[in-house]
């Protein structure tokens, strides 16, 4: 009993070593086995899509329309594929990632966009209110009164008194035909005295008094800062001899210096609010009364003068100013948020979201910004939506897929007319938008013969160029890649 128990235990230990070792062993042979067969059709996917090119991610505008190496880069070409049927212009992102990628989206809208520039100014004198006195007769100076130059004097100030000896004779003339009562004779005499320089107010005096008046007293004629004043008594001055110039305080002049880039919306008699640290919580209204026609080359700035009132004389040239230029138009334009348009610097694009989780990249041509907003002038629609963050990384994608935006048509002049690429080829394929050519060599661009893509410049160029024919041709090469600009059957047609 004993033994046959023993020889049980034995025959199942044996057995499960042998199993567990088998079990160990089948494995490892199932998976040798695998390395060996060869591998079955997995389901369809990218080796079954049909491409619809090829392109160069480092040149993405150019098309090909088979494999190869770039003409451009050092290189294989990469296949471009229908993803799913869909649009191949635009970038698919699962909808369930686009918060993990940080993405906002924000819609264009339609609106009145009202601009505000905040720059940093200086007061200066208004160099239109300036009043310089002069003396109209040869004389002497007998009296200078306490005055000197940046002294703040108010109208009618006295200067200083002249002694004005020519005017002894014109005066007992004058008085002798006023006491004789010839109305005639007496009108001429007081016409000689005004022409001798004597002010209306000294004629009146001489009149009323009967008595000759030699001395004059030189007055300012307005309320301001006395700049100059070139009299000492005993000197003698000459007629015509500037004596003093008075530059007046009753409004001022400020300049700003505004960046090139927001000068288009500057006019002139625009409000403009002023806050000096001079004055906390004061603001004083003014208008822009000059836009000065020179630019400064170095900041790119325009300097724009503003006029501001000072009644009381409190704002003196030479204080510092905190001043807001605000601008509305009434005219209604579509904006986006400005963070959402990225600017490669030769042109401006934003991230058009679509239906179905897809993107496209779209050229806009953009306005004004104000307030974290850019109206858009050309390229969009009102309620369409845009990508406002982390289009970059859209944009990069679409890059590497060799999705470009489509060019933005807009009226403005070449400076230069582009360099011109001859090559012959035949036409595979064409419509009113671009050409497929089996093309030669392009030796100005050192570019071998090949099979491309090329979009036309313009649609007339298909005008009687059918498939098959064989035909010349000259492309222009841009930011964009190649272009036809010139299209034109060759001679030797079959």
């Amino acid at each position: 009993m004993s033994s046959t128990i023993w020889k049980v235990l034995l025959l199942v230990g044996v057995s499960t070593a042998f199993g567990a070792a088998g079990g160990y062993w089948i494995p490892i042979k199932r998976t040798e086995g695998m390395q060996d067969t060869p591998a079955q059709p997995g389901p369809k996917g990218s080796e079954d899509r049909k491409a619809l090119y090829w392109y160069d991610p480092m040149y993405p505008q150019q098309k090909f329309d088979k494999p190869g190496k770039s003409p451009f880069m050092d290189m294989q070409l990469v296949p471009q594929y229908a993803d799913g049927g869909g649009d191949s212009a635009s970038v698919h992102i699962d909808p369930s990632l686009t918060q993990n990628f940080g993405m906002r989206l924000a819609t264009v809208s339609r609106g009145v966009l009202a601009s505000s520039l905040d720059v940093v100014g200086v007061l200066a004198f208004n160099e239109r209110d300036i009043a310089v006195v002069q003396s109209r007769t040869a004389g002497f100076v007998e009296r200078v009164y306490a005055r000197a130059p940046g002294d703040v004097l108010k109208a009618n100030a006295a200067l200083a008194d002249i002694l004005v000896p020519e005017w002894a004779g014109a005066q007992e003339e004058f008085l002798a035909l006023k006491r004789n009562g010839d109305a005639g004779l007496l009108a001429a005499a007081r016409q000689r005295l005004r022409l001798t320089g004597m002010p209306a107010a000294l004629i009146a005096q001489v009149e009323r008094s009967g008595t000759v008046q030699l001395n004059l007293t030189l007055t300012t004629p307005i309320d301001g800062v006395l700049q100059e004043l070139n009299v000492r008594e005993g000197m003698t001055i000459a007629a015509g001899e500037t004596l003093a110039r008075v530059n007046g305080l009753s409004n001022v002049w400020m300049d700003v210096a505004v960046p090139e880039a927001e000068a288009g919306s500057i006019v002139t008699g625009q409000v403009v609010h002023a806050h000096f640290p001079a004055f906390p919580g004061v603001t004083i209204k003014g208008t822009v009364s000059t836009i000065l026609p020179d630019t400064n080359p170095d900041s790119r700035t325009l300097r724009v003068r503003i006029e501001l009132p000072n009644p009381d004389g409190h704002l003196r040239p030479g204080l510092t100013a905190q001043v807001s230029i605000s601008h509305s138009t009434e005219q209604s334009v579509l904006w986006v948020p400005s963070e959402a348009v990225i600017r490669t610097g030769r042109r401006a694009l934003v991230m058009l979201a679509e239906k179905a989780g897809r993107y496209r990249p779209v050229e806009v041509q953009p306005g004004q910004d104000n307030d974290g907003k850019t109206a858009i002038l050309k390229g969009l629609e009102g309620g369409q939506q845009v990508v406002s963050s982390g289009q970059f990384l859209i944009d990069s994608e679409a890059s590497l897929k060799g999705i470009v935006a489509n060019s933005l048509e807009m009226s403005v002049p070449s400076a230069t007319t582009p360099a011109l690429h001859e090559a012959h080829g035949q036409v595979l394929g064409i419509n009113d938008k671009e050409i497929k050519l089996a093309h030669g060599p392009f030796h100005t661009l050192g570019m071998p013969g090949m099979t491309m893509i090329f979009p036309l410049a313009h649609s007339s160029l298909m005008q009687g160029i059918k498939t098959g024919d064989k035909v010349r041709f000259a492309v222009s090469q841009n930011d964009d890649g190649l272009h036809v600009e010139r299209l034109e059957k060759s001679g030797d047609q079959p």
